[in-house]
């Protein structure tokens, strides 16, 4: 089946997955944007008067694209991780391998909802923190591009730890310590120059940094490193792990056995 055909027999599926997020939408986008408020509420008045890493922008300013950020990139992951994993332990998964959706047509049903849900919350939090201090688009189709980028990348990357977890706490392992780790140490809350050499040697083997940077640089026109650059690491980490869950899937990986 071609990426044409596995588009259109993708929409049925990928349309369920959107639904099962936004049914409970209160929890899984509501919740997330509240969230990022109050990390914002308590940094952004702690640190307002003593940080400033761009010239001309204050520190709640600097924040907001980093926990927009943040909240898409762990939100699209939750996604992915939260759907196969239910479907593998309840043993609903069957009616799904009993259709003739091709591999592809799984990847693009399972990572556009992902991406879907990641953009929705994302957005809540930008409209909600913006409130407090608007940020501004000094170069929108940088922050754009890394927000579909980064979706894209957590939503394979939570197909593929759905894939090799069977039960729930090898789940809840993968997300509590390898993606809220990343994500935390990715710059988030702070400029990675203000590290010591080492971790900020260790920062830039991180691939969330280069996320939040060039996510950043569409909001303020400034960023610690080239925006070309964490495009060419993103886009690398999306490929490299798009890949592995297609082939993953092909093979039919711990799901038809």
């Amino acid at each position: 089946m071609s990426w044409l055909g596995s588009f259109q027999g993708a929409r049925p599926l990928f349309v369920k997955e959107v639904m099962r997020f936004w049914k409970v939408s209160f929890q899984t986008v509501g919740a997330p944007v509240l969230t990022a408020v109050l990390y914002l509420l308590i940094f952004g008045h702690v640190l307002e008067d003593h940080v400033q890493v761009f010239d001309g922008v204050g520190y709640t300013r600097f924040l907001i694209p980093g926990l927009v950020m943040m909240s898409l990139l762990q939100n699209a992951f939750a996604n992915t991780s939260s759907s196969l994993i239910q479907s593998k332990i309840t043993g609903n998964l069957v009616f799904v391998l009993l259709t003739p959706l091709s591999h592809r047509a799984w990847f693009l049903a399972y990572v556009g909802a992902s991406l879907v849900r990641g953009l929705a919350v994302g957005a809540g939090v930008l409209l909600a923190t913006a409130w407090f201090a608007p940020p501004g688009l000094a170069e929108p189709v940088w922050a754009l591009v890394f927000a579909v980028l980064g979706g894209t990348l957590l939503g394979a990357l939570g197909l593929i730890a759905d894939l090799w977890a069977d039960k729930f706490d090898q789940m809840a392992a993968f997300q509590n310590f390898i993606i809220v780790p990343m994500t935390f140490l990715s710059g988030v809350f702070y400029s990675v120059h203000s590290l010591p050499p080492f971790w900020l040697g260790l920062s830039h083997l991180n691939p969330f940094f280069y996320l939040i940077d060039g996510f950043r640089r569409g909001f303020f026109g400034a960023s610690d490193v080239s925006p070309w650059l964490s495009l060419a690491v993103v886009a690398t980490a999306a490929l490299g792990v798009s890949l592995l869950a297609l082939r993953l899937l092909k093979t039919g990986y711990k799901i038809r056995n």
